[in-house]
């Protein structure tokens, strides 16, 4: 017996309730609205502009147009699907969708301004600035949003906890976790400036972006200007200078920085991943879960994991387009047709990873009490403090000590050494009593510099 049809991707079935807020623009259904918008407003364009001997459309038939594609659903949908059944050809069937809507409008005098002098790219590349701009500000960063703002609480929490630091996973000089959180916080904002700087390019200028068919058609009509004014009249920004296609460099871009984004977030989940194996980070109950379907005992760090490998599949997704899509052959190929078909599949993967980091971390609690063991039990990380305040005396002349470093690398090294062994080291050196006092007053977890104080730098 088959199964009824399934979704190939977990991202159309298991976590659908997550990711379905970017179907509303990096679908099938959301691209071809967008290319419904693009026809319409292109149409509105050119009537308004008195554009080959038309008139402008009346006001109440341009708010019926509008209002049409703002209401784009299962009707227009199912139409499509019946068009480009027959014409083999998606921007086709949207063209032959909206002369429809005119004829039901009593429009058809305008008719054949539909799609005029118009590729299908010049339809599909401002359709895409359109869905991913909405798509990345409407859905993927309210959610990165929510990252950062628990990313901001467990720096602020954690500033002034102790902790010691595992450089190359061995006991390092302390510093406080809530420091370690602010700096995932700071990477993560830097890349998002640059995200947020990213401006969407379009363009509109035919089948090799040469106007001719504009003109053939037009040859008083300043073509680059109007196409100009149609772009940015979308909120995008006019690319002049293309082939058939507007060359994607925004979308690599774009994408290259999301990329970069996902990578950095992938660190914290492995850093938390590390200090909930620690012990440093204790994980809450949540109500009815279920840790290992035969330890009853366990928490497993699962949200941390599926973030994880999320980000990774998003990374791959993203670097896949990025590295596809700023290359065609000659004036055109099909390859970013496809591609980009994919976008919203890494996105997707990208929302996945932020809304499971978003609730990872906020069912975690600093265990104070194993960071203050921690510490207590690791002495020796004091060294890199002693032997940096002998050399400052040595410096100023208050010591004769040689090689302090060596000194210390000796008492050290691969050896556990105690408060009490430490201090009567300290007791026993040739330096001033300023020093001596200020090394006996040190203990791990009071030797963290100004990580308290560092926090504030996010602000």
């Amino acid at each position: 017996m088959s199964l009824p049809p399934q979704p190939l991707s977990p991202l159309d079935g298991r976590y659908r309730g997550v990711v379905e807020g970017l179907g509303e623009y990096l679908s099938e259904a959301g691209l071809n609205r967008a290319r419904v918008q693009v026809e319409v407003e292109w149409l509105l364009f050119l009537t308004g502009h008195r554009m080959l001997g038309s008139d402008p459309i009346e006001a109440e038939d341009a708010r019926a147009l509008r209002h049409w594609v703002a209401g784009f659903g299962q009707p227009e949908i199912d139409e499509l699907a019946r068009l480009e059944a027959t014409t083999r050809h998606d921007v086709k069937a949207v063209e032959y969708l909206v002369r429809g809507k005119l004829t039901e409008l009593g429009l058809t005098r305008v008719a054949e301004l539909t799609h005029f002098a118009a590729t299908s790219e010049d339809i599909n590349n401002l359709a895409y600035a359109l869905t991913i701009r909405s798509a990345l500000h409407e859905v993927w960063m309210p959610r990165l949003r929510d990252v950062l703002t628990a990313l901001r609480a467990r720096a602020q929490e954690g500033r002034g906890i102790p902790m010691l630091a595992r450089t190359h996973g061995q006991p390092a000089t302390p510093t406080t976790i809530g420091k370690e959180f602010a700096v995932f916080v700071a990477r993560a904002e830097r890349i998002l400036g640059r995200i947020e700087a990213v401006t969407p390019l379009g363009k509109f200028s035919g089948a090799t972006g040469t106007f001719a068919a504009h003109l053939a058609a037009d040859p008083d009509g300043d073509w680059p200007e109007l196409s100009r004014e149609f772009v940015t009249s979308l909120g995008l920004t006019w690319n002049p200078l293309t082939t058939q296609i507007e060359s994607h460099d925004w979308q690599a871009e774009l994408f290259g920085a999301v990329s970069h984004l996902n990578r950095v977030l992938h660190n914290l989940c492995t850093d938390v991943w590390a200090y909930i194996s620690l012990g440093y980070l204790s994980q809450i109950p949540q109500a009815g879960a279920t840790g290992s379907s035969t330890m009853p005992h366990k928490i497993n760090p699962i949200r941390f994991e599926n973030a994880e490998a999320n980000f990774e599949l998003s990374s791959a997704l993203f670097d896949g387009l990025a590295a596809t899509l700023v290359t065609s052959r000659l004036q055109r190929d099909l390859t970013d047709s496809t591609t980009q078909r994919n976008i919203g599949v890494a996105f997707g993967h990208s929302l996945l990873a932020l809304d499971n980091l978003a609730k990872g971390l906020g069912e975690i609690a600093i265990a104070r009490e194993v960071l203050a063991a921690d510490l207590d039990a690791n002495w020796e990380v004091l060294a890199e403090a002693i032997q940096t305040v002998v050399r400052a005396e040595v410096t100023a002349g208050r010591s004769s000590i040689a090689d302090p470093y060596a000194l210390l690398k000796d008492l050290t090294r691969g050896k556990r050494v105690g408060p009490a062994e430490l201090r009567a080291f300290v007791e026993g050196l040739d330096i001033g009593d300023a020093a001596k006092q200020r090394l006996l007053a040190l203990t791990p977890a009071t030797y963290t510099g100004l990580a308290d104080d560092l926090v504030d730098r996010l602000e």
